[in-house]
């Protein structure tokens, strides 16, 4: 048991409210950064599917978790595998320009699909 005292009473208030703020949980809140179009697709024996995206809109981070849309319904949420500008491995690809790219555990990619690219964000909540 830890006793502690105070001579004035809000200092132990923002004590109870620091120690009651550091045990809640924080608030994950999904951030888009961009959007990504299927243009073509490749079959690769080892690898499994490889899309060949333009970025149409923000820009596409290999970090970044992405949600697959085919027809306005979300078909799968998850992670890149690889991000690619012709051969070069790269960390981000800006709109405008073309990638290639695979999902990590999914291969059902068409032409035509959307890719959704969001980080997760975590913020501190306060009492």
């Amino acid at each position: 048991v830890d006793v502690r005292y105070y001579n004035i009473i809000y200092e132990a208030v923002d004590e109870v409210k620091a120690a009651l703020g550091g045990m809640l949980a924080p608030e994950k809140k999904e951030s888009a950064i961009g959007l990504v179009e299927v243009r073509e697709v490749f079959r690769i024996s080892k690898v499994g599917a490889v899309a060949g995206c333009y970025v149409l809109d923000g820009m596409i981070k290999r970090a970044s978790k992405v949600r697959l849309l085919r027809n306005d319904v979300v078909l799968h949420t998850g992670e890149l595998d690889s991000l690619k500008r012709f051969k070069d491995d790269v960390k981000e690809v800006k709109a405008g320009f073309e990638c290639g790219l695979s999902l990590k555990g999914y291969n059902d990619i068409e032409v035509g699909d959307l890719l959704e690219v969001f980080e997760v964000v975590e913020i501190a909540r306060t009492l």
